[in-house]
């Protein structure tokens, strides 16, 4: 039987198939690697349906009012708009208000001075009496206290605004201060009986150059100087001076945590974090009847917002004075707090910044092991450095920023610079009910403090007249005596009626911050009355116009109360005492949502 001879097979099919056309749903199938049936994969990918639109994201009612932003929700939508494309309006920015509680009435010994705590004679040191004083606060457990006093004037802030308490002037805070610590009558002088205890200052800094004074009066003796027979048996114990901000503990020496840079009495050494550093020449301590001169330089506000804003430039911003601040847009301070009754005294209660666990962190590094190709563990690191540009807020430094130290009137050395910025956010309060972060108070920085331990004693001396005066500050201070005005590109920096800040200023005595320190307390208590009173009228800006004039104010005065002023500006100077004389600011109605508060004793 003869085979039937067999086609040749085709190397190619005799009909082509079509490559279909994909439709909506088989492009998000399409394939993630090009293929020869797929050649413009990535064109059928990108023809896709138009993207939704995006919803608005609203914050909760919680976030809002912990924000403190006007928890008020809004009306109902127009549905006729609902669904149109419509251009977002630009809202002003809100400006943040302090905290409004609703009081019971003062009573009558309110709107008396507060009066001095009362002081109980302990011991003798260094032939000089040293008291315990008692009825009044500590600051402590997460909160901070301020004297306040009623006054008639402060209608619409129910009468309370800030005050202070004898002795007036620069000295060491009663309340800012480890409750073991036994002060002289005039609050300048410290002594303990216990382990490292610490008093700061009343008055402290947050830009320019200032400096202080302290004596040892007892502490390390000086083996180049005879002691008198019996006048050594009270001599002893330690002392440690420098710089400390809020955050830093009352119960231990200056120096032993991040918010603090002290300087020891053996040897001289710099103490930062626990780490005590020799800076001097060896054998060079600090001995009784030895004057320690303390001086800082912080850059100006201004430039500070830039490091914790993050926005410092290092080839950009090379100087601290690049960018003066502008009186018209300084920023706006927050004061939460609520009076307060203890022992027939008011204060002000406000929370206090917390240490926070990036710089406890810094102080106590946790050691990162890993293991090595030989099989032994040896430690990756931790955390970058403090600097400028650091991610951390809390761990940003300041340039131009420094501590100098002065023995006896000479220049002995530089022991800290690129000091840890404070300025929110580097700067937090305890995460707790009611507290609200990134706002400044205006008394964030750096005061002066000292530690003593077991019968070490101390006196401070904030000037003008200091004993051992740095030589660019006793040339200011002799200038001011004789008449003469600096000019500006000569040998000396003018007196600006704006402090200078940064390296270029001059030096200046702590006692004029403090005198500063009490007009900006004037101005906030002000503003905060012109807020409350703005809100209890909800008047708006023509309203609260035609209110100023009838209260017989300037319209300068108006621009000026009615949103955020710079304390230290020629104009503010003049409001406050236009202020005071008119008697005319005051709150009528109850307006906004206040938060209802018992005064309770003790």
């Amino acid at each position: 039987m003869a085979e039937t001879p067999s086609r040749p097979r085709s190397s190619t099919p005799t009909v082509i198939p079509q490559k279909r056309p994909m439709n909506i749903e088989d492009e998000q199938h399409a394939p993630a690697v090009s293929s020869p049936l797929n050649p413009d994969f990535a064109a059928a990918r990108a023809r896709k349906q138009p993207a939704r639109e995006q919803r608005e994201k609203k914050e909760s009612l919680k976030k809002r009012e912990a924000k403190g932003v006007d928890s008020a929700r809004g009306g109902t939508p127009d549905v006729a708009s609902h669904g149109k494309k419509s251009k977002k309006k630009v809202d002003a920015p809100v400006v943040l208000s302090p905290t409004r509680y609703k009081l019971p009435a003062p009573r009558e010994t309110d709107f008396d001075p507060p009066g001095a705590p009362i002081f109980t004679p302990i011991l003798t040191k260094a032939g000089r009496q040293f008291y315990e004083c008692t009825e009044h606060v500590f600051n402590r457990k997460g909160y901070r206290y301020i004297h306040c006093i009623c006054d008639p004037m402060f209608t619409a802030s129910q009468y309370h605004r800030q005050s202070d308490t004898e002795p007036y002037g620069p000295r060491f805070s009663f309340e800012d201060a480890s409750s073991h610590i036994l002060f002289d009558l005039p609050g300048r002088s410290i002594t303990t009986e216990k382990g490292f205890r610490m008093a700061r200052a009343n008055v402290g800094v947050r830009e320019g150059r200032w400096y202080w004074e302290c004596k040892i009066l007892s502490g390390v003796r000086n083996p180049d100087h005879a002691v008198a027979e019996g006048a050594g048996q009270d001599i002893g114990g330690h002392v440690r001076l420098g710089w400390a901000r809020r955050e830093a503990s009352l119960d231990t020496p200056v120096g032993f945590d991040a918010y603090s840079y002290g300087i020891r009495d053996v040897a001289g050494q710099k103490v930062h974090m626990s780490r005590p550093k020799d800076f001097m020449p060896l054998n060079s301590d600090f001995c009784v009847g030895d004057v320690v001169g303390m001086e800082i330089t912080l850059p100006s506000l201004s430039f500070h917002r830039k490091i914790v804003e993050g926005t410092y430039n290092k080839a950009v911003d090379v100087s601290d004075d690049i960018d003066p601040p502008n009186p018209a847009e300084a920023p706006n301070i927050v004061r939460d707090r609520v009076p307060i009754r203890y022992k027939n005294h008011i204060y002000f209660e406000q929370f206090e910044y917390h240490p926070t666990k990036e710089l406890e962190d810094l102080m106590n590094p946790v050691p990162v092991l890993t293991s090595t190709s030989s099989g032994s563990l040896v430690n990756a690191g931790g955390a970058a450095s403090p600097s400028p540009n650091h991610s951390s807020p809390t761990l940003r430094t300041l340039p131009f920023s420094s501590i100098k130290v002065y023995k006896n009137g000479e220049y002995v050395g530089e022991p800290f610079t690129q000091l840890l910025a404070f300025l929110p956010p580097a700067s937090k309060p305890l995460n707790q009910v009611g507290s609200r972060d990134g706002l400044d108070d205006a008394m964030l920085g750096y005061f002066p403090a000292i530690s003593v331990f077991r019968g070490g004693a101390a006196e401070v001396n904030f000037g003008p007249d200091f004993w051992f005066p740095p030589p660019d500050l006793a040339n200011s201070m002799a200038n001011k005596q004789d008449g003469d005005v600096d000019m500006i590109g000569g040998d000396h920096v003018a007196e600006p009626s704006q402090p200078l800040s940064g390296h270029k200023s001059h030096v200046r005595p702590l006692s004029d911050r403090f005198n500063e320190q009490i007009v900006e307390d004037i101005v906030y208590d002000i503003v905060d009355e012109v807020d409350f009173w703005a809100q209890d009228t909800d008047y708006g800006e023509k309203e609260s116009s035609e209110a100023m004039k009838k209260a017989n104010l300037s319209d300068k005065t108006s621009a000026v109360l009615m949103g955020p002023v710079d304390p230290e500006a020629e104009e503010v100077r003049a409001v406050v005492q236009e202020v005071v004389d008119s008697g005319r600011m005051v709150g009528i109605g109850a307006g906004g949502e206040i938060k209802e508060v018992v005064q309770e004793e003790e």
